[in-house]
């Protein structure tokens, strides 16, 4: 049996694809937009408030429950030969990026230096790679699931990588919207496996924020990127200072002659 909130969800991503807005919602069923925000926010349906928001949308309860049970199949992953063929393209990655952060093409327009014909002929080779579905009018149903990331030191990561070490790093880190904390620490086995995990879970909020920020107009949402790192690391200038490690003793072994 399929989960409300699965059903919830695939609701909310249906209402995404056609551009209806949740104030646009609230308009159609005689609902305040407050309302309905947090209607979608608790997953808390009555099977009649369904019926009506179905109604009022032209959505197909099939529509949903393919789209719940469709989740399982959404990529998390690309494969090394499509990120390739993704960054070997600056627009082309410009427009997938810009798809990933729910901008629709004339927001890209508005954004970028890229004819309408060049955006629709990335969404096309995008839609053959299956990172989207182009749909009628120029409307973009992605097909990564939530937990959707770029491959570990696959090809758009190592390009990211490089970028950090100049241009991301390039900054003060003193304006509105931005902080820089370098900490050193001396930690046990158990705190390190601790903090990884609380790393993690700091990326899955950003991730969720974004989901939900996404129902925003284009004008309240603003470009920012995080990057999360740690690793067992000492500035160059310390290691030079470090006393040389010994090496091992070699075993000897008495041989007896007869």
């Amino acid at each position: 049996m399929l989960q409300a909130t699965s059903l919830v969800d695939a609701l909310k991503r249906e209402l995404k694809a056609r551009g209806i807005t949740y104030a646009d919602l609230a308009a159609r069923i005689g609902m305040s937009e407050a309302s309905v925000k947090r209607m979608f926010s608790h997953k808390n349906f009555t099977l009649q408030r369904l019926d009506e928001i179905l109604q009022a949308t032209g959505i197909d309860f099939r529509d949903i429950t393919m789209g719940a049970n469709d989740e399982s199949r959404l990529i998390s992953e690309l494969t090394h030969e499509q990120e390739r063929e993704i960054i070997g393209n600056t627009r082309l990655f410009v427009v997938a990026v810009s798809v990933l952060n729910q901008l629709t093409v004339e927001q890209i327009l508005e954004t970028y230096q890229l004819t309408e014909a060049e955006v629709v002929k990335h969404l096309v080779r995008l839609d053959r790679l299956g990172f989207l579905e182009l749909l009628p009018n120029n409307r973009v149903k992605l097909l990564v699931s939530r937990t959707f990331r770029w491959i570990p030191n696959g090809p758009i990561q190592t390009h990211f990588r490089e970028q950090a070490y100049g241009d991301f790093l390039a900054s003060r880190f003193d304006h509105e919207n931005e902080m820089l904390r370098l900490v050193n620490v001396m930690l046990s086995k158990q705190s390190i496996a601790a903090l990884l995990e609380r790393m993690k879970q700091v990326a899955r909020e950003f991730s969720q924020r974004h989901q939900e920020d996404a129902r925003l107009p284009f004008e309240e949402r603003f470009s920012i990127s995080f990057l999360l790192a740690a690793r067992p690391w000492m500035p160059e200038t310390f290691q030079t200072l470090l006393q040389p490690t010994p090496s091992p003793t070699p075993s000897t072994r008495t041989v007896r002659s007869k």
